[in-house]
């Protein structure tokens, strides 16, 4: 089994993929990143990027590879070995993501959390706060 950490290439999502990497490496787990394409146009470096569209996909991989990279970077920093896999997923992001952990060997959960004010987070929720209601498996949330 393994853990799985989602990103969307923020700093915050950086830092839970470094953590993630540094546990899945110290305690011998596979390590899966996830990036979640949504369902809604996005401004991506000043493009306006629509979902599914070659642009998006390419942004996503994009994310994904940084991401492996950022990972392979911290097992090394810890000198563990670490196998290390991505996948390209689409739909809304704390369903994508908690149904994956549900249907393939996962352990733990790792997400990053901005730490938007408690206002802002009642308003218009978290992803990080709603895979920690969804998720079957332990979450750990990093800010």
């Amino acid at each position: 089994m393994g853990f799985l950490v989602a990103t969307d290439g923020s700093a915050v999502s950086d830092g839970a993929v470094t953590h993630a990497a540094a546990e899945a490496g110290v305690w011998g787990r596979s390590l899966t990143i996830v990036h979640v394409l949504t369902p809604e146009p996005k401004l991506t470096d000043g493009e306006l990027v629509l979902p599914g569209s070659e642009a998006a996909i390419e942004s996503g991989k994009h994310v994904l590879d940084e991401a492996e990279q950022l990972a392979r970077d911290a097992a090394d920093a810890h000198d563990c070995e670490l196998s290390v896999s991505t996948e390209l997923l689409a739909g809304w992001p704390a369903d994508t993501i908690t149904e994956y952990a549900s249907t393939h060997p996962t352990d733990g959960i790792f997400v990053g959390h901005r730490g938007q004010s408690a206002v802002s987070d009642d308003v218009l929720g978290s992803v990080a706060k709603s895979v920690l209601d969804k998720a079957t498996v332990p979450v750990t949330i990093i800010k």
